[in-house]
């Protein structure tokens, strides 16, 4: 009998075991097929310690804050021309990184954590003999695989290197602006990047050699975009020109989303709109929004002001690393208006938030849909609405583009997509969108 008890209490510790193991919040539970998505200040991100539940709309706030000159950039970009076949941004990149994917780089691979951005094409990572660079580096002298590109090579000019010779060979060297404050220099390499259990050997990127200013995401970017060094050109027939993401809440700190690669395992249901293509600027992600409505009401009078023109570069598309959706003044100023009309209560102003009023009004505030080509997108209030570390305002989280932005574009921000499984599909053309809970 005795005998019984101690192998049932032996089996019970193992199971106890094996559950925590499986039901480890941070631990990854992916099959392959999926990588996990980690907003940057969770509980599961290596760059930050926990924050508490009071105090994430402060966190919100201060990564709203730094929008302006995510919009700067997306803006310049709309002036550029297309020089060659695939070009890739060479100005400005993301001021912030909300979230992160976890990629293995090099031979054994090393584990970073990098800023996932749907608006930019080229990867890049700090390297270990990096200047202003911080945390965690790659080394390319434990990798088997590092190689370093020289002139001579078509990436080179992807990347409008700037020490290259008119005669002979040298490293491809490059620099890039970052938001409004900081910059980097890098030299163009190629090592073998892991994903899940894929591997992509060759894959080229920026190896950054110097850093100045505080803005530059600790262990780097990883570009997917629709360029010539994206990842998914990059990965050639790998993953079939598709790929999903799910962005978790800021406020889940220990559960990430997933980010799925392939055409397997994406939803066969899901509703999808048009993907639109801009010559100038191909590598953004552009959709048809046709229209919005604020509750019941169609707000008059913004087909034209949110019309896709490829001249221009007006329109809207949807990005990863702006925190809250921008619209250009007068689209913004109508839905605000609309908004505060048939909440009917005395508004206030939070940050970068115009429309706050009363929590206890919450039940009344209107629904928010955005209609796009073949789809209307109904948003949950946890994604129209912010609250107050307090939570005795509710905010309206959305904002006109900034004054000091001449910009045509409008910008579907992480915010709106939060707890949204949105799909890319290059090859079809399409951009899908359903609920799913990411946390």
């Amino acid at each position: 009998m005795e005998s019984k008890f101690i192998t049932s209490l032996i089996f019970f510790f193992a199971l106890s075991l094996s559950l925590t193991s499986a039901f480890d919040p941070c631990a990854s539970q992916s099959d392959g097929s999926d990588l996990s998505v980690i907003p940057i200040y969770g509980k599961c991100s290596p760059f930050n310690p926990p924050k508490t539940e009071s105090s994430w709309v402060n966190t919100v706030m201060n990564m709203a804050s730094k929008d302006p000159e995510r919009l700067k950039y997306l803006s310049s970009l709309l002036g550029q021309k297309t020089v060659t076949a695939a070009p890739i941004a060479s100005g400005q990149a993301l001021n912030i990184g909300n979230y992160v994917v976890r990629v293995k780089l090099g031979t054994p691979g090393k584990i970073m954590f990098m800023v996932l951005d749907t608006s930019n094409d080229v990867a890049w990572v700090p390297c270990s003999d990096c200047t202003g660079c911080s945390g965690t580096t790659f080394s390319p002298n434990s990798s088997s695989s590092y190689v370093s590109l020289d002139c001579s090579v078509p990436q080179c000019a992807q990347v409008r290197g700037l020490s290259c010779p008119v005669t002979g060979s040298a490293s491809c060297l490059f620099n890039q602006t970052y938001g409004g404050d900081s910059s980097f220099s890098a030299r163009l390499v190629q090592d073998s990047l892991g994903l899940g259990s894929n591997i992509i050997p060759n894959y080229a990127f920026g190896c950054i050699n110097n850093v100045f200013g505080k803005s530059i995401p600790s262990q780097g970017l990883l570009g997917l975009g629709r360029g010539s060094l994206s990842l998914l050109t990059q990965s050639g027939s790998l993953y079939s020109s598709v790929f999903s993401y799910c962005l978790p809440s800021f406020k889940s700190y220990y559960f990430s989303g997933s980010l799925k690669l392939g055409p397997v395992g994406q939803s066969k249901n899901i509703k999808t709109t048009p993907l639109l293509q801009n010559p100038h600027r191909p590598s953004l992600y552009y959709v048809n929004l046709t229209g919005i409505s604020v509750g019941r009401v169609l707000v008059p009078g913004l087909t034209k002001l949110l019309s896709f023109d490829p001249n221009t570069g007006s329109g809207t598309i949807i990005d990863s690393g702006t925190v809250i959706t921008r619209f250009v003044e007068p689209v913004y100023n109508a839905i605000r208006d609309e908004f505060r009309k048939q909440v009917n209560s005395p508004i206030s102003s939070l940050g970068a938030f115009d429309t706050c009023f009363a929590a206890t009004s919450e039940a009344i505030a209107p629904v928010i849909t955005f209609h796009f080509q073949g789809l209307d997108l109904k948003l949950p209030l946890e994604n129209s609405l912010i609250h107050s570390s307090a939570g005795t305002l509710a905010c309206l989280a959305m904002a006109a583009a900034p004054n000091n932005v001449n910009s045509v574009l409008n910008v579907i921000a992480n915010l709106q997509q939060q707890n949204l499984r949105i799909l890319f599909d290059l090859a079809n053309s399409r951009i899908g969108i359903a609920r799913e809970l990411c946390n």
